[in-house]
C-alpha cells in the first residue's frame, strides 16, 4: 500500500552515498509518499551543505550543529559560523548534537562541553534540539534535566524506563528502522509505552535501514516499514500513525 504524508525528521542527504543521485532521489520521494524531510548537519561543512539542500528543495528543512564525533575538531569559529545559520528560516533545529560513548571519537569532556553550549544556544534562540545519545544515557539525562531544552532524542536506544524520564521532560522520541530488527526488544518496549503525541518518525538515512532492506542504502521512503511495525505494536492504522507523527513534527519544529 502507498502511504502519504510521511515526514522524515532525521536524514543525512548531504552524505556522499547520495552523490550520484541526490537531486533525482529527493524529487522522486516528494512525488511519492514523502511530504517533508529534516536534514541534519554534523559539523560546519555538513551544516552548510544542509542549508544548500533547504534552498534547493522546498520540502527539505534543516538542523545544523556539531555531532559528538566532531566535537574535538570543532573550533570556536565553526560554532560561530553555525550560529549564523540559525537566522535562515528553513533551519528549524539545533542538531545533530549529543554524546557518544560507544565510539568515543572525541574526548568525553569535550563532547559534554560542546553539547551543553549548543543546548544553551538553542534555548536562547527558542529552537528545539535533535539529540544523539549512544551509551551515554546517564550524562545525557543529567544535562537534559539541568538545561531543559525542547526537542527530540533521535534514534532512541535507551530503555522504556529512560523513555519515561525523557517524556517527563516534555521531549519527543524518534523511532527509526531499529524497531524492525529481529533483536529489537528495547525499541519495541519503548514503542509500547510511548504516547502517540510524542512520537516522531525518522530514518537516519543513509543508515539504519529497516527490515526487509537491511544492508542497503536507506532513504525516507523506508519509513513506511518502520511505521507499519509501530502501528502493529500500537494496534492502530498505519496512515493514522503517520499522520499523527507528521502533526507532532510540525508542532515541535514549528513548520
Amino acid at each position: 500500500m502507498m502511504y502519504r504524508n510521511i515526514f522524515d525528521t532525521h536524514a543525512h542527504y548531504d552524505d556522499e552515498r547520495f552523490n550520484e543521485d541526490r537531486t533525482e532521489l529527493l524529487s522522486s520521494l516528494f512525488r511519492g509518499s514523502v511530504s517533508g524531510i529534516i536534514n541534519c548537519g554534523c559539523d560546519l561543512k555538513s551544516s552548510l551543505k544542509t542549508v544548500e539542500l533547504t534552498e534547493k528543495h522546498s520540502l527539505v528543512y534543516g538542523a545544523v550543529g556539531v555531532h559528538p564525533h566532531e566535537a574535538e575538531k570543532a573550533t570556536a569559529e565553526d560554532l560561530k559560523q553555525i550560529k549564523e545559520l540559525y537566522k535562515n528560516d528553513k533551519i528549524v533545529a539545533v542538531g545533530e548534537i549529543g554524546l557518544d560513548y560507544f565510539y568515543d571519537f572525541s574526548p568525553r569532556e569535550r563532547q559534554i562541553e560542546i553539547f551543553r553550549e549548543q543546548i544553551i544556544t538553542a534555548n536562547e534562540l527558542g529552537l528545539p534540539v535533535i539529540i544523539h545519545d549512544r551509551d551515554a544515557h546517564e550524562d545525557t539525562m543529567n544535562i537534559l534535566k539541568e538545561l531543559k531544552p525542547k526537542g527530540v532524542v533521535h534514534c532512541f536506544s535507551g530503555s522504556a524506563e529512560m523513555a519515561k524520564e525523557i517524556l517527563k521532560l516534555g521531549l519527543y522520541i524518534g523511532i527509526g528502522g531499529a524497531v524492525t530488527f529481529k533483536n529489537a526488544r528495547k525499541p519495541v518496549e519503548v514503542v509500547e509505552i510511548l504516547p502517540l503525541d510524542r512520537l516522531l518518525l525518522e530514518t537516519d538515512a543513509p543508515y539504519m535501514t529497516p527490515v526487509p532492506f537491511r544492508g542497503k542504502r536507506c532513504d525516507s521512503s523506508h519509513i513506511a516499514y518502520t511505521a507499519e511495525k509501530i502501528a502493529e505494536i500500537k494496534g492502530i492504522g498505519v496512515q493514522e500513525l503517520i499522520n499523527k507523527a507528521t502533526e507532532n513534527t510540525k508542532t515541535l519544529f514549528n513548520i
